[in-house]
């Protein structure tokens, strides 16, 4: 028995021929969509189909819940290789990517849903999907969570004007599946704008200007002192020059970044004789110091600085020299830029208002990067989803951080699929 909620029913019942749902994280835009597809499928001859970013997506989210909710209406077993559903009144479901979405030309549809539309090219819908739809005069729903100013807000805005349109925007909190402690838990894990983003449904400009907006200068820098009770740690980035990296504590959520190294035209040995100098006016305080727990870049372990040893090797070897419990938290590859800056950002200032990252003010690269950093822009201005480099000497040591930051605080997926959104 297929029920839908009441924010869900809204949607369903307009009579619209196009339909925008902008909702949160989790509040049930899939289900709402195959629901659309068996009803949209259930005359003779009528051809619907899902499309998603791509086609390993569209399977992955959207098949096997397909395949179970039509279950006793198959004409015959589903097509694993087309992802083709064709039900005994004579109605065919398809699944489709539009990563290769010239592809999908040809086929004249009654209805389409097109999932996590933001993420979807711009291209898909006007020169190959709306065509599709029109000897038919077909509908279509546009499902998805904000992304940003893109194409998938421009459509939302120019939709609230036109006839035979209708836009609705549903938070996750009103599509009721998500309960009130796990929401109230994610204003502790992300920064106000990614929280109203996935979690509100608001349109956010994420990507444009500074890398990290949530930093404030008079509320997450001041004079910090090392805690005898607590181990150090150390992440790095692996750039030759400058070679970057910091030194902290972690105390319970709260990281506390004591110092930074920025080694010009340096290597990695260098960096870890430079370490073991800078921690040394601690060593006489707490057995603590002896502790030190070890993060950084991934790619590390497949990167060569020296004869034949990864950039980890060397530090591995180098740390075997001295009597240092050294335990490391290497994840097997790096998160998405915009994942690694959203976590930081959080730590900087999240939904709930705490600010769980302080910089000791001697840190003062770490400083420059976190008012100076900006997003890349292509040659039209438009804003990427990577960090503009072009100034070698910013950008690493918050990569540095960052990697610390992601691995021990990073969005574990719990409120369905985050996007790296970035992305």
């Amino acid at each position: 028995m297929i029920r839908l909620k009441a924010p869900q029913w809204t949607v369903f019942r307009s009579d619209a021929r196009f339909r925008i749902l902008v909702a949160g994280r989790r509040f049930g835009k899939t289900y709402l969509a195959l629901t659309e597809l068996c009803q949209a499928a259930w005359k003779p001859g009528r051809l619907v189909w899902y499309v998603g970013p791509t086609y390993k997506q569209a399977k992955r989210i959207a098949w096997k819940p397909l395949k179970e909710m039509t279950r006793p209406y198959w004409a015959r077993q589903p097509n694993e290789t087309d992802l083709r559903i064709e039900l005994i009144t004579g109605g065919t479901i398809g699944l489709r990517g539009a990563d290769n979405y010239d592809s999908l030309r040809g086929d004249g549809l009654d209805f389409l849903v097109l999932d996590e539309y933001a993420s979807i090219a711009r291209q898909a819908w006007p020169e190959v999907l709306r065509p599709a739809l029109a000897d038919k005069q077909g509908r279509a729903l546009f499902i998805g969570t904000p992304r940003g100013y893109d194409h998938f807000y421009d459509l939302y805005q120019k939709a609230q004007s036109q006839a035979h349109w209708a836009t609705f925007q549903f938070t996750t909190e009103e599509g009721g599946n998500v309960s009130g402690d796990e929401l109230k838990s994610a204003t502790h894990e992300l920064d106000e704008r990614t929280y109203r983003q996935e979690f509100q449904a608001s349109f956010e400009n994420l990507t444009a200007g500074l890398v990290y907006y949530a930093f404030d200068r008079t509320r997450n820098v001041e004079p910090l002192r090392y805690n005898p009770r607590s181990p150090l740690f150390w992440s790095l980035d692996f750039n030759v020059n400058p070679m970057c990296s910091v030194i902290g504590q972690r105390e319970g959520d709260n990281v506390y970044v004591l110092d930074e190294l920025a080694l010009p035209d340096s290597n990695t040995w260098a960096a870890c004789e430079a370490f073991l100098g800078r921690i040394g006016r601690w060593s006489s305080l707490s057995p603590y110091t002896t502790h030190i727990q070890v993060y950084g870049d991934a790619t590390g372990q497949g990167r060569h600085t020296a004869a034949s040893r990864t950039d980890w090797q060397i530090v591995r070897d180098f740390f075997k020299r001295y009597p240092y419990r050294v335990s490391f938290h290497l994840a097997s590859s790096n998160p998405p830029v915009k994942d690694r800056v959203n976590c930081v950002n959080a730590m900087l200032h999240n939904q709930a208002g705490e600010r769980r990252l302080r910089i000791d003010s001697g840190a003062k690269q770490l400083i420059l990067d976190f008012e100076r950093v900006h997003w890349k822009c292509d040659l039209n201005g438009n804003t990427l989803a990577d960090i503009d480099k072009s100034d070698p000497q910013r950008s690493h040591v918050s990569d540095a951080l960052g990697y610390m930051i992601a691995q021990e605080f990073g969005m574990r997926g719990k409120y369905g699929e985050m996007r790296g959104l970035l992305q």
